[in-house]
């Protein structure tokens, strides 16, 4: 995927390095991340996984062999003639640049498994390099790079991550994404309530009507 935008990577610094480009509408995606979510793209390295285990596999079986011849020819040297010895060793040395050849035909640098990556991945990349154009014209970006690609980011604003919008157009966006916020459950204030045995209206009960205070008789009071 790095390669499929190396060169929106160059023209974005290109851009920025003359005043034209204050005038430019910029944004940035991560392409590991979009090509992550997409199920066709997972196919493809389950696909990569399964065919590299199994070329792996015939590398060992292959170098399990060699080593075999080895240690044949370690026990038996000692009963072997020169002449024998030499066809013993060149025996080993074919066999084993021929394991190194075939580890390189395999996984070295554009082997079968790095053939069988971009056989695998290149419609996938299609499909996102497809989705960043539409992006661009309906954003009206002047350039769009890549936050996973070569060009190293010290610093992202979010504000110019476009990667939502390239997964709406792969139909990958999140079905939360723009969307209101829930409603919190709503909250009553409860009416205190009134202690047992209280009068239950809104008033407060009226107080009750004060007796009169009665005084002791006085000494001699009654008497003729």
């Amino acid at each position: 995927m790095k390669k499929l935008f190396c060169l929106l990577s160059a023209a974005f610094v290109l851009l920025t390095a003359t005043p034209a480009a204050q005038a430019q509408k910029f944004g940035y995606i991560d392409s590991e991340f979009i090509m992550g979510k997409m199920p066709a793209y997972a196919q493809a390295q389950q696909e990569l996984n399964t065919l590299s285990t199994n070329w792996q596999k015939e590398i060992e079986s292959q170098k399990k062999d060699l080593d075999k011849l080895y240690r044949n020819y370690q026990s038996e040297e000692v009963l072997l003639t020169e002449p024998m010895k030499k066809k013993r060793q060149d025996e080993i040395l074919k066999k084993e640049q021929d394991v190194k050849a075939y580890q390189n035909k395999i996984f070295g640098y554009e082997g079968q498994l790095f053939k069988k990556r971009q056989e695998l991945t290149k419609p996938v990349q299609d499909q996102v390099f497809e989705a960043v154009e539409k992006v661009a014209k309906k954003k009206q970006l002047g350039i769009i790079f890549d936050k996973s690609g070569d060009l190293t980011m010290l610093y992202t604003n979010p504000i110019h991550d476009y990667t939502e919008f390239v997964m709406e157009e792969l139909g990958l966006a999140s079905e939360d994404r723009n969307q209101p916020a829930q409603k919190g459950a709503v909250r009553t204030v409860t009416k205190p309530t009134t202690p047992a045995g209280d009068s239950e209206s809104d008033e407060a009960p009226a107080p009750a009507p004060r007796k009169p205070a009665t005084r002791a008789p006085r000494p001699g009071a009654g008497k003729n």
